[in-house]
């Protein structure tokens, strides 16, 4: 569930239920008499209805394809109803992630079509428990791993999709810890079968699936990581793990890894896709192991690219079973969103990971945070690739100050936009009036040939005179 409105009459009947079981057990108290029970009545009706009608909640709701302006901050009324087996809460923090920039351009399957909430994690604290839930109980401090619908202040959401928070983890660990670690996890020690003195490329390095997969490399023995990034940002995944950081912006990353390993890595973990899949399979071992898990280079731009597209798709990665035996190498596919249904496995994972935190020995980075009412500076500073480790959403209510200034920088920002439409504008003109001044410079020689080609008719004419004498 996403944790969207609830229908009133819905409502209205799990409250006449929670009032009517007080008065269907016994009767150790004293029968009620008629005025009792008269007076009674108004009191439990008026207190009940006011949380009904008055119950509202902030949503950060994706209400078309396109820009970061497409996201909507909007107020929902009415109290999420909850069905047995799930739980409310209260979300603290939320998670970003690429998949959310994906969905954004209607490029993500998994997030159903707008209008929408999105957000796959979150942390925070139950608020309800529904029937049939034993291992939460209300004031639980929890992370959440949903498919969408926790960018709100409250959702409702399976209790299996919920983990307890340990001792010492922040609510803003907490939102940046699931689909990142159990991504990296999943890849690197199920499908990666990570062991000591193997090699890894991780793509991305800096940002969120980019750091836990090397945390989690270092958990295993003389590891050795390979790290694309930009320069800047090289410093920091060096301290984070990376044995050999390469900037993929200056230099062929193919070859600068060659020059280190020449035979070749052992595992490649591959978000971008296109091209770079061909080149990460050519770049792999004998029993090496390739696990694609995204299409980065789709994303270019605010909106759909459809170029970049439809390059992505030209350059889709294919292979023949029997080139795959004779090169003893392996091909994977990893994609959490469809994993949902496997809440075992991903229970599994998760305690693991979590055994490791608590050991020290893993950690989110936090890169920034920002309020709802941000988001979409949040999804730009993430899409330009400027973080380092995790971007993340607060449902803290922005301070007044701060909304002063926003507003401030909002209407700077669309100054720029009327003073680079000015210019444009003027840069227009300019471009026609130069255009008139070519013609009219085209013009007159024209016009100097047709004032010539009388005289030269008249010269012509007076010659033949002279010829005739």
């Amino acid at each position: 569930m996403s944790g969207e409105d609830a229908p009133a009459q819905q409502q209205n009947a799990v409250d006449q239920k929670q009032e009517t079981k007080p008065a269907e057990e016994p009767k150790a108290e004293p029968p009620k008499t008629e005025s009792a029970e008269a007076a009674a009545t108004p009191a439990a009706t008026t207190e009940k209805a006011p949380e009904e009608e008055t119950f509202t909640y902030r949503a950060l709701v994706l209400t078309g394809y396109g820009g970061y302006d497409k996201v909507k901050l909007q107020v929902k009324k009415g109290k999420p109803a909850l069905k047995a087996g799930e739980v409310l809460v209260r979300v603290k923090v939320c998670g970003l992630n690429f998949a959310d920039l994906m969905a954004r351009q209607g490029l993500y399957d998994r997030l159903p079509s707008p209008p929408v909430t999105p957000g796959m994690e979150c942390s925070g604290v139950v608020e309800a428990v529904g029937e049939e839930v034993t291992d939460r109980k209300v004031g639980d401090k929890v992370m959440v791993l949903n498919r969408f619908g926790l960018w709100q202040e409250v959702a409702v959401v399976p209790a299996s999709h919920t983990f307890l928070i340990p001792d010492g983890m922040s609510f803003e660990e907490a939102a940046a810890f699931p689909v990142n670690y159990i991504t990296a996890y999943l890849m690197l020690f199920d499908f990666g079968n990570l062991r000591p003195n193997q090699s890894v490329l991780v793509h991305a390095a800096a940002g969120g699936v980019g750091i836990a997969a090397t945390q989690l490399c270092k958990t295993v023995k003389d590891v050795t990581v390979f790290g694309t990034a930009s320069a800047s940002k090289h410093e920091a995944i060096s301290q984070g793990g990376v044995t050999h950081a390469i900037d993929y912006r200056t230099k062929d990353y193919v070859e600068e890894v060659r020059k280190i390993s020449p035979k070749g890595l052992d595992i490649i973990l591959d978000p971008l896709g296109g091209s770079d899949t061909h080149k990460a399979y050519n770049l792999l071992k004998p029993m090496g192991k390739l696990i694609t898990y995204g299409a980065a280079n789709m994303l270019a731009g605010q909106r759909k690219n459809l170029i970049a597209v439809a390059k992505n798709w030209y350059h889709q990665f294919s292979i023949h079973t029997l080139s795959l035996i004779q090169g003893n190498k392996s091909v994977c596919g990893f994609h959490l969103g469809y994993l949902d249904g496997e809440m075992e496995l991903i229970t599994q994972a998760m305690s693991t990971i979590l055994d490791l935190y608590k050991q020290g020995k893993v950690k989110p980075r936090i890169d920034s945070t920002w309020h709802l009412e941000q988001v979409g500076d949040a999804m730009r500073k993430m899409q330009e690739r400027n973080n380092i480790g995790k971007v993340i959403l607060t449902t803290e209510p922005m301070p007044e100050e701060e909304k002063k200034e926003e507003a401030k920088k909002e209407d700077k920002k669309e100054d720029k936009k009327k003073e680079d439409k000015k210019k444009d504008d003027k840069k227009k003109d300019d471009g026609k009036k130069e255009e008139k001044k070519d013609d009219k410079k085209k013009e007159e020689p024209k016009k100097e040939e047709k004032k010539e080609e009388p005289k030269k008719e008249e010269e012509k004419n007076e010659e033949a005179k002279k010829e005739e004498k």
